[in-house]
């Protein structure tokens, strides 16, 4: 089945959303640390930026999730969408690092630069998990949605790669992309109008019910170990490549290219090959952590970016398979909250990303090297905290078209 052809619940619109939305959010995540690096800052103290935009989104995000189950998730979606815009726009108006700052922050895009980071927003995964109850429907929905958003996010490395190439000076090059980043993003939130939602089950308790809490809790721990990896060893990724090869921007925006496309292709095959879904998301997320691993001991440029093109399409793989097992365990009314949380747990311990910055200083490598260990751990203990652990009460009720 093709969904993208297919136009139920305005699906087709929700991932022309996510296809606007990878491009923008993909030139600025990749460019954030590079541009905070032009305009004076050091790793360390990027590094510390970088932990002001986590813990604005996780705080940002768990309230968005909790309202998302009483208002609808489309809403959260276009809240989050015209803020992050907003956000943006205002990184390509303001100069100085007194406006820089605070507009990267609120945008809540400097970070994690993955292949499909642009499917994810407050509200998405609870979406997909509200209008489609099979799991392998939801797998398929979510691959088709991360494997678009990252052959699109394409368009964010190119926007990377050009920059050199603009007639203007390299802090006016930036802005002028910038803007048009967050132009994209607000015609993200036009698209989401388009998209509908099913009713959901009425909300019963203030937050969520002890059996999701329960499930949820597991994937909390998992999520969390993995994201201090993630917080050390991705959010200064391109800098990395800058001062251990000194590789241009062209050059970094190429290799994110092609590890889009990596990606992007590996979210495809999730849709067409039946996994075991939790040995899937399990065995992928384990795997990117042995590719961080081994690009912190490449030697060189080439070879570190060939390995972080064959870890985007592994984690191609297990994003989708992952979003699901996620919610096997969760109520129907509690899906905004419970991926909220999963996010928040995520977001908090990036902030790890303060400490990888001043690693980096000590040694370009160590924050790649201790990222990928942590991932692995996670990936491991995933396995093993939600393996036969299926709620027994799955709640997705028959629901009535708005």
């Amino acid at each position: 089945m093709d969904f993208i052809v297919v136009d139920d619940l305005g699906f087709r619109w929700l991932v022309t959303s996510r296809v606007l939305r990878s491009v923008g959010i993909i030139f600025v995540t990749l460019s954030s640390s590079l541009y905070l690096s032009l305009l004076g800052l050091s790793p360390g103290l990027i590094g510390l930026v970088f932990l002001g935009i986590t813990a604005y989104v996780a705080c940002y995000s768990f309230g968005m999730g909790m309202l998302g189950d009483r208002i609808g998730y489309r809403k959260t979606l276009i809240v989050g969408e015209l803020i992050s815009g907003v956000g943006v726009i205002a990184l390509g108006v303001g100069k100085g690092l007194d406006v820089v700052v605070p507009a990267m922050i609120v945008s809540g895009l400097g970070g994690t630069a993955g292949g499909a980071r642009g499917a994810f927003s407050p509200g998405l995964t609870a979406l997909v998990a509200s209008n489609w109850g099979d799991e392998r429907e939801r797998v398929s929905r979510m691959g088709t949605l991360t494997s678009a958003s990252a052959f699109s996010g394409v368009g964010g490395s190119i926007l990377l790669s050009i920059h050199d190439l603009l007639p203007f000076s390299a802090e006016e090059s930036y802005r002028v992309l910038f803007l048009a980043a967050g132009a994209m993003l607000l015609v993200s939130c036009l698209t989401l109008i388009r998209v509908r939602e099913l009713r959901r089950p009425h909300k019963t308790t203030k937050v969520m019910k002890a059996s999701s809490l329960k499930y949820i809790s597991k994937v909390v721990v998992t999520n969390s170990i993995t994201g201090v990896g993630l917080g050390l060893a991705i959010p200064l990724l391109p800098l990395w490549y800058r001062l251990a090869f000194h590789a241009s921007s062209f050059e970094i925006g190429l290799a994110f290219t092609i590890s889009n496309l990596a990606t992007a292709t590996g979210s495809l095959v999730a849709t067409k090959v039946r996994f075991n879904v939790l040995g899937a998301a399990s065995i992928t997320r384990a795997l990117n952590g042995a590719f961080l691993v081994a690009m912190a001991l490449s030697p060189y440029f080439p070879l570190a970016a060939g390995l972080y093109v064959v870890r985007g399409f592994n984690a191609g793989i297990g994003m989708p398979n992952r979003t699901a097992v996620n919610v096997r365990g969760v109520s129907a009314e509690d899906f905004g909250t419970a991926s909220s949380l999963q996010g928040v747990a995520t977001r908090v311990s990036q902030m790890s990303s303060g400490v990888g910055g001043y690693l980096m200083e000590d040694s370009l490598g160590l924050p790649l090297l201790l990222g990928g260990v942590l991932q692995g751990i996670g990936g491991v203990l995933y396995y093993f905290l939600l393996k036969d652990k299926r709620s027994a009460a799955k709640e997705v009720q028959p629901a009535r078209r708005n």
